[in-house]
């Protein structure tokens, strides 16, 4: 049994025997979930964003500056919420202290957000280096896929895609530079008999690894990947 399978079966029973508490202010957990009312409430929905890069906006529009000069590779992209408090604070949880049951909270609320603009045949997940892998134990990305492939009956290939090479941490890089750093970093094991993909991860922060990993699926022969990510990070 693997280390999220194990996290996973242990939080399903303790929630037999403990009440839920919220993770981010210690109140009680809303339901069987655990996060209060009023942090559920403060999630930072991105509602208002570039329809192309998702990047929050003070009104909607079909393409930012930023877009409007360079070219997206997906067809389609779902980022229902933007990177803020409370979000910010399970995410680090999740993805930095090994707390799948933060994860388990960001996945729910997900669910929560209503369905993607269009539906894809195969949910695929961005990798991570096996290194990284074996250090976290668990993949994020593919931990919010899971759910998400549940909830709509769809295929989930873990593997398909893979990274070929190490990169270096890509948080105080630039959008040049992140775009350097993973460029061929990514591989993909088999042509999916699907025609339609859509490509899964936890935050959506210039776009370069989510860009590289589209062209990298485009390369090996899928007609359209569209993009779903949990998060979009503001404007700094």
């Amino acid at each position: 049994m693997d280390a999220s399978t194990l996290h996973r079966w242990a939080s399903a029973t303790a929630r037999f025997v403990l009440p839920p508490v919220c993770l981010v202010c210690g109140d009680a957990g809303q339901g069987s979930r655990e996060l209060c009312r009023a942090c559920h409430g403060s999630m930072p929905r991105n509602i208002h964003c570039c329809g192309r890069c998702a990047l929050p906006l003070p009104a909607s529009t079909p393409a930012c500056a930023s877009c409007l000069v360079t070219e997206r590779p997906w067809a389609d992209l779902w980022v229902p919420f933007e990177y803020g408090w409370p979000l910010d604070s399970l995410e680090s949880r999740f993805k930095f202290a090994g707390s799948l049951a933060a994860g388990h909270v960001l996945s729910t609320c997900w669910l929560d957000a209503g369905p993607p603009p269009s539906m894809p045949e195969l949910i695929v997940p961005v990798p991570l280096h096996e290194s990284r892998l074996r250090r976290r134990g668990y993949n994020q990305a593919l931990e919010l896929a899971r759910p998400l492939a549940r909830r709509y009956g769809l295929p989930l290939a873990h593997d398909l895609l893979y990274r070929s090479r190490r990169i270096d941490a890509q948080t105080d890089l630039d959008a040049t530079a992140r775009a350097g750093n993973v460029r061929a970093a990514f591989a993909v094991r088999r042509l999916p008999k699907q025609k339609h993909i859509a490509l899964v991860d936890d935050v959506m922060t210039t776009g370069a690894t989510l860009a590289e990993c589209v062209m990298t699926l485009r390369a090996a022969g899928v007609p359209r990947v569209d993009v779903w990510a949990l998060a979009r990070t503001p404007l700094r």
